[in-house]
């Protein structure tokens, strides 16, 4: 101990103290403990001092903190401290920061609710699980649920798994997804879908037993135990449930908050469906039953919904309509009942009022009268010895009555569902062994305990029970195992706790006890239970302050139980009476509810009539009372006892596996933890029981590998032997001194608590003392390199400072001594000549001063008198300068406005002449408004001008005036002398003349308002015409911008088109992947079932115990029906089941699986058309979208195009213009070229001319000849036809080879040889005539249905043909219209070319040019017509081939074919065209030698051989050579039945040899070379052009196989889907082994303690798998394929295949496996891909895609290594994981584990920052890759150049019968 101290409870150590309100709380020791002290001094997390005081008897220590390294472990085993408060921390840990509800403790599964919807349930979650060891992965109910199957397998021993927890802790989910596990897994063994089933089940037992409470929105309100039964293959056969305690109270009553059960709000929700309206219901508020809680309402649940699953469920199970209907009926009545309304007519009496509404409801719901219910609810009948009495009933107790028929009613219907359930659930196959599902109420205890909670942890008690006796009996075989002494280990017993409640005297047995008695109660009950274990029994107690109640210490804790209430729920009495008349019942479902109440209630005569108390005398019956004694009814507390102990009994006789469920809150938050909630749930569930126990013993145990590799870094040099048993065990006994604290075993090292934490200490302190002597030793040598270098510097520095400086000292004294002497003497020279300067400068300025005072003065007075002379003239010339500049304004001016106008012109009529008519729409309004402008203008001019008339004619008239006044002026001073005489005349002259100057004057003022006006008006025109111009500016940067517009937008929608074509063919190329791979599926769906078929049908022949009599087909058409089969495989299926159904007609046949094979592939029909409805709905979306784009296209490039237009329609007049002068110029050219010589080259020209009108004459006589012959020959054809298919009355036939005849002919236009081809047709048309007897014989009608469909096919494909030549067309005149607009814009370039040369050059360059394209036009005819002549020799061989073919069935057939053989030809001939070519490379083999060949070939071949020995592909090639030896022969036949029957081996072969890598290796390549040569000498050109001449040559002469390949490539994706498979088995063990555990850089990862449940380990021990182990398999896959000749494009979609099931198996195992992520792992992955790619580039593949597979891996393992703290360490993760989806992201941040105690975990923090980056992500919530993903496989042609000629065959194939042609 003192040791111990010495170490443990030191300074710096952490401890655990109890806290109040975290339960415990950790602290650290800031100093250390010595023997005998009583406080602790600590200092809390928060900083806060504390001193602990030990209690002073026991001086008992705080429990120790496990380190950091071992915190958040999946198995609480693996803890050094095993406590209380480690084992609460470590969940809380794993449950808060990692988000991981699932934790190991033992053999216990611990499952938290974490209130919330996890991804981790999925089919790929089940797939990862699935055939893993439970310690392999981490925590999870599948792992359990994996456990027990195994186990079942391999003991045969039947196991079980309890499910225990409070209300609201998640067992009915996790038994849920147990049974979900089973049904996935196992699959059905028998014809129904029994897992559908079993799951089916779950949501009916939801709805009758679940209920919300204010724990739990759908707590379990029963117990139940499910039986899923196995047969010896282990496949689910069927169930059995059987349920324990209902909760019936809760039918009649529910507390606050919470709701009855949900099946009676799903009625009410449902309410308003037709088929409910008779059971006139209405909201859950509207019914007493349903609205106590006054919660009606889940948040999150649409019971509506709900209810429709639950019919659905019920419809499942096989409870019809019928019965549904009345389930329903009868829980209305039941809501109906609790609304009956009880009155007081007394104190002692109650009643019910007539007519009451809803009573009346639940008597016509029920069937039953209405007078007799409503008298025996307030009634009750007394029994004596002699008499019966009626007995009224007071209110409580007639609505206690009422309730109970209630709860009795519902028990019953649950009852007798569970029973349906059971008979659904029930199998005919034979059960040999079953898992059972137990999921029962956990450990309960309330402020008020009653009947119920005792019964729960009376059962409680007992499951404990049994779990501490099945730990501690695996602890005993754990040591006895290892050989270690097993030492007695004490545990709790509670054994006692159960003898006091079901032991004689016990407290059920004086429970049943006072039931008996007549007058029993519960305060007796209780004074019963006082006298007889108050004092006898310590786990028995009574309340101090009640008399009522009891106390008993149970395993958990104590519980005080309320004594009222026990004797009423035991008895679970009911009117006996009431179910009389319930019995009596015209409801059939409730008569057979109650058929067996006569087995628990007593005999009881009539019913009474109605009324007051009554005395009835009645005489007893001896025999009934006898017969009533021995049937009465059983208590509650009995039948609970019973059903527990045959519980009991089935756990005991399994294997368990347990499931703990806890509870975090009572608040229902998700992912919040409750530390005072959860011990408690974990004290209640035995958790830390188990832990107790394991911690008594030796809870951590090592394999001595593991212990090694942990601690090597404690061992010496010296320690380390070959033996490592011998080495840990002399290294352990140095470490530890106390050898009590560890015992050595067979295999593993067993320690005591806590010596895992010393180890690490000292495992920690040795790496940290060798961490710091490295420290230090770098340091120093850093420090010392440092130091000398800096010290070295500091030398040569000072070196070369210290000589500068002297240098500078120098150079200083030097320069001071000079500057001394410099400075003297500039001093003096610079003031002598400052003196001198000053004298001769004052000197200076008083002359110049006194000068230029006098020039100043005189200046003036010069320049005053100038300029007054020159004020004079300039302010003339002033004026007549401005004058002449107005003027020359004034002309320049109007000369810019004539010149402006008449550009402006000269634009408009340019404009006019381009027909620019989209610029005149665009300026049509302001043109209007210009040209009103314009005529405004001109009118104002008009008026204008008009005025000036008026203006100068005012002025003539007033110059002539003028003059005319001066002549009289003259006149009369000649006359002055005369006026002299007269005074009075020149009076009136003189006032005359005034007057006359008046008028002037006023003309004068006229004139100048005509132009003060004429000027305004000038200057309104000059601001309109700026104003016009400015808006013709904006209107034509409008029209800039518009055109700008236009083009941006026309290039905005040819990128978008260019994007969204781009996305749409990346989205088919998806689409055609996803197709391509659903047809594949499709593919392999339908091999299983095809296999599934032979295996059955080989099965049933098996069974057969007599000859199957009756007709049998032929070999011949037996092949032939196989043949069909390879055309279609549903047509072919069911003809196959048909004609198994006819062959045993008489035996004795499964018929059920005959009909479900057929509805199965009714099914694959189905699905099929609903892909290729898919496929075609997806075509006519992508078009519709198409053709929308198109749509907005044009509309956003309307006004473009209509420019366009424009233009183009402008180019059109002038091409016409071009091609009338052009004809002209012919007709001229063909008019002169008889006369001479014009023009060059006119007499080539004419004979050109004359060559094209011969041969265009010529082609149309041909064509008129082919119409009128191919009319003829058709007509004729048809007739012959008729008459030579007469026999059959076959219509597939006749338009087979009718249209493939009228076809073929259609191609002759040779009318020649048409007339041949007729005559040859008309002379075999000879025919027997018709035998009527055969018509249908052998089912010949069928062939005439069936030859209907082909020709409604065959009229369809011709249909398709006729749409793909008319689009055809269609692209070759969108080919011409664009080759006559390159013409077009030819000729106008030409033309435009031609107008700039002189006229004669003119004319000869256009006749040359004409001659050349006329040349092109007739080289181009003659090579069409060279063309035309080799197809009409083609047709012509084809002519003869069909002749000789109708002589032959004319002649020859017909005669040597039989009418039985007739019956057993092929019904479905394949249309295959003949060609006629040469006979090489074939080898030739007899018609009964084709089983012979294809069993020497294909079935007995052994391919190691053939690929050592012999060319690769050589059976294809073989193959192929009998091929062309039948083709040669013209035998279709022969060539139907090889390649039936050469398809069908290799499918055998596959079937039975499908698991080897090698076999079906060889297949696939033999199956892609075959299918190659189907292509290469097929004569199509896409493949000839890949052959040689000889090769050329070697071409199938007479059939199309087309078909035939499209089958052969089916069965290579078949094949290739087979080997993926194969190598998926072999890979898969080994890559988690080598990916992941197996230490690639050894030493780099430590192996961590791992508790009770072993994982694998990750040392190489001999048999472990390793990276070597991959890359040596990879190579051997790659070798054999190349061995084989597998195509190198097929390889390389075979390694990427094979990649991406390495990485994604590995990614999966990485994310389910918390001790894989840490940043050693990381590395060790790193380092593995890195090996892989190593790999790829060995071979060559580097470009197939593998790597980009193993990207997610990749990035996982980037992400353990990278820094996970800061917000940029964030940035860069969610750059560079892009691979990975958030939900991966997330899960590896929160399973990141640190090996050694240098690492730190990652914040809850840094994971919330990483998911708020991710968040805009739009990706799949999926957790897991898809490992069953298999790409879409392509089979790219390859010729082969191997010539057929030169191809030996070895006689090691026993192939001697086969020829060489």
């Amino acid at each position: 101990m003192n040791e111990e101290l010495e170490f443990e409870f030191v300074k710096y150590a952490r401890v655990w103290i109890p806290d109040p309100d975290e339960v415990w709380k950790s602290a650290e020791l800031t100093k250390d403990y010595k023997q005998g002290d009583g406080i602790l001094h600590l200092q809390l997390e928060d900083g806060t001092n504390l001193q602990h005081k030990l209690d002073p008897s026991t001086k008992t220590l705080p429990h120790l903190r496990n380190p950091d390294i071992l915190v958040g472990e999946n198995d609480l085993t693996a803890l050094s401290y095993l406590h209380e408060p480690a084992v609460l921390h470590n969940l809380k840990v794993r449950f808060i920061d990692s988000k991981l509800i699932y934790t190991y403790c033992g053999i216990v599964l611990v499952a938290i609710n974490p209130y919330e919807t996890l991804p981790i349930y999925g089919a790929e979650i089940i797939n990862a699980y699935s055939g893993q060891n439970m310690g392999d992965m981490d925590p999870h109910i599948f792992a359990v649920a994996e456990e027990a199957y195994k186990q079942m397998a391999r003991d045969e021993r039947n196991q079980s798994i309890i499910v225990s927890g409070e209300s609201g802790a998640g067992k009915t989910v996790s038994a849920k997804y147990a049974m979900r596990y089973f049904a996935t897994v196992s699959g059905s063994a028998s014809e129904a879908n029994v897992e559908e089933k079993v799951l089916a089940s779950n949501p009916i037992m939801e709805a009758i037993g679940n209920a919300k409470t204010t724990r739990n929105d759908n707590s379990s309100r029963f117990g139940k135990y499910i039986e899923i039964g196995f047969d010896k293959r282990y496949h689910i056969t069927g169930a059995n449930m059987r349920t324990y305690l209902l909760e019936k109270s809760r039918v009649v009553f529910q507390a606050d908050e919470e709701r009855n059960y949900h099946i009676f709000y799903q009625l009410c929700a449902s309410s308003r469906l037709p088929e409910f309206k008779a059971l006139k219901l209405g909201g859950a508020n509207d019914f007493h039953y349903t609205k106590q809680g006054r919660n009606p309402v889940i948040d999150g649940v649409d019971d509506a919904r709900e209810m429709s699953t639950t019919r659905s469920a019920f419809s499942l199970l096989g409870i019809t309509e019928l019965y549904q209907m009345g389930l329903f009926q009868v829980l209305a009545a039941i809501l109906h009942l609790g609304n009956v309304d009880v009155k007081d007519r007394d104190a002692d009496s109650s009643m019910i009022l007539p007519n009451n509404s809803h009573l009346m409801v639940f008597c016509d719901l029920m069937g039953v009268a209405y007078q007799d219910m409503s008298h025996w609810l307030c009634h009750k009948k007394l029994k004596t010895a002699t008499e019966t009495y009626i007995k009224p009933l007071p209110r409580v107790q007639a609505v206690n009555a009422r309730d109970a028929l209630a709860k009795h009613i519902y028990a019953k219907l649950f009852t007798w569902i569970v029973e349906h359930i059971n008979q659904a659930l029930h199998s005919t196959v034979q059960q040999h062994s079953f898992i059972g599902v137990l999921d029962i109420y956990g450990f309960e205890t309330f402020e008020i305990n009653s009947f119920e909670q005792f019964c729960i942890n009376y059962a409680n008690e007992k499951l404990q029970q049994q779990f501490n006796m099945h730990v501690f009996k695996l602890e005993q075989e754990e040591y006895m195992k290892e050989q270690i002494p097993w030492t007695l280990i004490d545990f709790y017993d509670n054994q006692p706790c159960i003898n006091l409640i079901e032991a004689k005297m016990g407290v059920l047995d004086l429970l049943d006890e006072e039931c008996r008695m007549p007058k029993g109660s519960d305060d007796s009950w209780a004074q019963k239970l006082y006298n007889t274990h108050l004092k006898t029994c310590a786990l028995f107690q009574k309340p101090r302050m009640s008399n009522k109640a009891f106390i008993i210490q149970h395993f958990a804790d104590k519980v005080e139980y309320q004594c009222e209430g026990f004797l009423a729920k035991n008895k679970d009495t009911v009117n006996e009476e009431q179910i009389h008349v319930l019995k009596a019942s015209k409801f059939d479902l409730l008569v057979e509810l109650f058929q067996d109440e006569e087995k628990v209630t007593s005999p009881t005569g009539a019913g009474p009539p109605t009324g007051g108390r009554t005395r009835l005398s009645v005489k007893p019956d001896k025999g009934k009372s006898s017969q009533a004694s021995k049937e009465h009814k059983k208590t509650v507390g009995l039948q609970f006892r019973n059903s527990l102990q045959l519980l009991m009994e089935t756990l005991n006789a399994t294997t368990p596996h347990y499931v703990r469920c806890i509870k975090p809150n009572d608040y229902k938050y998700a992912f919040t933890f409750d530390p005072k909630r959860a011990v408690q749930q974990l004290r209640a569930c035995g958790v830390l029981e188990t832990i107790r126990i394991s911690a008594a013993g030796f809870p951590s145990r090592w394999t001595y590998q593991e212990f090694f590799s942990r601690y090597r870094v404690l061992m010496k040099q010296k320690d380390v032997q070959s033996d490592k048993k011998m080495t840990c065990k002399n290294v352990l006994e140095k470490l530890v001194q106390d050898p009590d604290k560890y015992q050595f075993g067979k295999t593993k090292i067993f320690f005591r608590a806590g010596q895992v934490a010393y180890l690490e200490k000292l495992r920690a302190d040795k790496l940290r003392a060798a961490c710091i002597r490295i420290q230090k030793t770098i340091r120093c040598w850093l420090a010392r390199k440092k130091f000398l270098r800096v010290k070295r510097a500091t030398i040569t520095i000072q070196r070369h400072v210290r000589g500068y400086q002297a240098r500078c000292l120098a150079t200083f004294l030097r320069r001071t001594r000079a500057a001394v002497i410099i400075q003297k003497f500039q001093r003096m020279y610079v003031q002598r000549k400052r003196y001198q300067r000053m004298q001769a400068a004052a000197l200076a300025v008083q002359c110049i001063l006194r000068a230029y005072m006098a020039r100043q003065q005189y200046k003036m007075l010069l320049r005053e008198n100038k300029a007054i002379v020159i004020q004079k003239m300039v302010r003339g010339w002033l004026a007549r300068q401005w004058y002449r500049r107005s003027l020359a304004a004034v002309v320049y001016l109007q000369c810019c406005v004539r010149r402006m106008c008449a550009r402006r012109q000269l634009k408009k009529l340019k404009i006019e002449a381009r027909s620019v008519e989209h610029y005149k729409k665009l300026n049509i309004g302001m043109e209007n408004k210009i040209m009103q402008l314009q005529r405004r203008i001109d009118e104002q001019n008009k008026e204008n001008r008009v005025m000036s008339e008026r203006l100068s004619s005012a002025e003539t008239a007033h110059a002539t005036e003028g003059e005319r006044m001066r002549r009289e002026l003259t006149r009369l001073r000649g006359a002055e002398e005369e006026a002299k005489s007269s005074a009075n005349r020149v009076v009136s002259l003189q006032e005359e003349l005034e007057r006359l100057r008046v008028e002037l004057q006023s003309t004068q003022k006229e004139k100048k308002a005509i132009e003060d006006w004429a000027q305004t008006y000038q200057d309104e025109m000059e601001k309109m015409i700026s104003e016009l111009k400015e808006q013709n500016h904006l209107l034509k940067n409008e029209k800039n911008d518009l055109n700008r517009l236009i083009q941006e937008q026309g290039q905005q929608w040819t990128e978008k088109m260019q994007r969204a074509l781009k996305d749409q063919t990346s989205q088919l190329e998806c689409d055609l992947n996803e197709e391509r791979s659903r047809y594949q599926n499709l593919l392999t769906e339908h091999l299983r079932l095809e296999e599934k078929y032979d295996d059955l049908k080989e099965e049933m022949t098996l069974t057969m115990n007599v000859p199957k009599p009756g007709h049998r087909r032929t070999d011949s058409a037996h092949s032939s029906n196989e043949s069909e089969y390879t055309y279609n495989s549903e047509l072919a299926e069911s003809e196959e089941l048909s004609r198994g159904m006819e062959d045993v007609t008489k035996g004795t046949l499964d018929m059920a699986l005959v009909l479900k094979l057929q509805k199965r592939v009714s099914e694959l029909e189905q699905e099929k058309q609903g892909l290729q409805n898919e496929l075609d709905r997806r075509e006519e979306q992508f078009q519709r979208a198409r053709a929308r784009d198109d749509e907005e296209h044009k509309k956003a490039r309307g006004a473009e195009l209509e420019y366009e237009s424009l233009k183009r329609q402008e180019l059109e007049s002038e091409n016409k213009k071009l091609r009338h002068d052009l004809g002209e110029m012919r007709r001229a050219l063909v008019g002169t070229a008889g006369a001479g010589s014009a023009a060059p080259g006119s007499p080539a020209y004419k004979v050109l001319l004359d060559q094209l009108n011969a041969s265009t004459e010529e082609l149309e006589v041909r064509k008129e000849e082919v119409l009128i012959l191919r009319s003829q020959l058709v007509s004729q054809k048809e007739a012959m036809q008729h008459k030579v298919r007469g026999h059959t009355r076959s219509c597939k036939e006749t338009m087979t080879d009718s249209l493939q005849y009228v076809e073929d002919v259609q191609n002759l236009t040779d009318a020649k040889e048409i007339s041949q081809a007729y005559m040859g047709l008309k002379d075999t048309n000879r025919a027997p005539p018709p035998d009527m007897r055969n018509i249908n014989e052998d089912g010949e009608l069928w062939l005439v249905y069936e030859g209907l469909k082909e020709t409604n096919r065959l009229l369809e494909s011709q249909l398709q043909a006729q749409r793909r030549s008319h689009e055809a067309e269609l692209e070759v005149l969108r080919g011409e219209l664009q080759a006559v607009k390159e013409e077009n814009h030819r000729q106008q370039q030409l033309l435009a070319q031609n107008l700039q040369l002189p006229p004669e050059a003119r004319i000869e360059a256009s006749l040359q040019h004409e001659i050349t394209r006329l040349t092109n036009e007739n080289l181009d005819l003659l090579e069409q017509v060279e063309k035309q002549d080799k197809t009409v020799r083609k047709l012509k061989k084809q002519l003869k081939v069909f002749a000789k073919k109708i002589s032959d069935l004319e002649g020859g057939q017909m005669e040597n074919v039989s009418p039985s053989q007739m019956v057993d030809e092929p019904i479905h001939p394949v249309n295959i065209p003949r060609r006629e070519k040469d006979f090489q490379g074939m080898l030739e083999y007899k018609k009964e030698d084709e089983l012979k060949l294809v069993k020497n070939l294909i079935l007995e071949l052994k391919p190691r051989g053939v690929a050592v020995n012999m060319i690769p592909g050589l059976p294809a090639y073989i193959l192929f050579m009998c091929l062309r030896h039948a083709d040669y022969l013209n035998d279709d036949q022969k060539v139907r039945a090889l390649l039936t029957s050469v398809i069908n081996s290799i499918k055998k072969i596959l079937k039975k040899r499908g698991e080897d890598f090698e076999t079906v290796s060889f297949w696939l390549a033999n199956t892609c070379r075959f299918l190659h040569c189907l292509k290469q000498y097929s004569g199509d050109e896409q493949f000839m052009k890949y052959n040689s001449p000889k090769q050329n040559e070697h071409c199938l002469s007479n059939f199309d196989l087309a078909e035939y390949r499209q089958v052969l490539s089916d069965l290579a994706i078949q094949i290739y889907q087979q080997l993926i498979k194969c190598m998926e088995n072999i890979l898969q063990p080994m890559i988690v082994s080598g990916m992941l555990e197996h230490e690639t850089i050894q030493g780099v990862s430590g192996v961590k303690p791992t508790g009770l449940r072993k994982r694998t380990s990750s040392i190489a021990d001999e048999g472990t798998y390793t990276l070597d182990s991959i890359l040596r398999q990879l190579s051997s896959f790659h070798a054999t394929m190349c061995q084989h000749g597998t195509d190198p494009e097929l390889i390389k979609q075979v390694v990427k295949q094979q990649f991406y099931i390495i990485g994604a198996v590995t990614l999966n195992n990485l994310l389910l496996r918390k001790d894989m992520c840490s940043w050693s792992k990381g590395m060790q992955i790193r380092y593995n891909v890195s090996q892989l790619e190593e790999w790829l580039r060995d071979k060559n593949l580097m470009v197939c895609g593998a790597k980009e597979t193993l990207e997610p891996l990749i990035q996982a393992a980037q992400l353990l290594q990278v820094k996970k703290k800061t917000d940029e360490d964030a940035e860069a993760i969610c750059s560079m994981c892009n691979a990975l989806t958030t939900a991966q992201i997330v899960k590896v941040l929160n399973l990141y584990t640190p090996v050694n105690a240098f690492e730190e975990r990652v914040s809850v923090t840094f994971i919330r920052t990483i998911q708020n980056r991710l968040r805009d992500r739009k990706e799949s919530p999926q957790l897991l890759l898809d490992t069953k993903v298999i790409y879409p496989v392509t089979f790219p042609f390859s010729p082969s150049s191997l010539a057929l000629e030169t191809i030996q065959i070895p006689g090691s194939l026993n192939l001697g019968f086969l020829t060489r042609v």
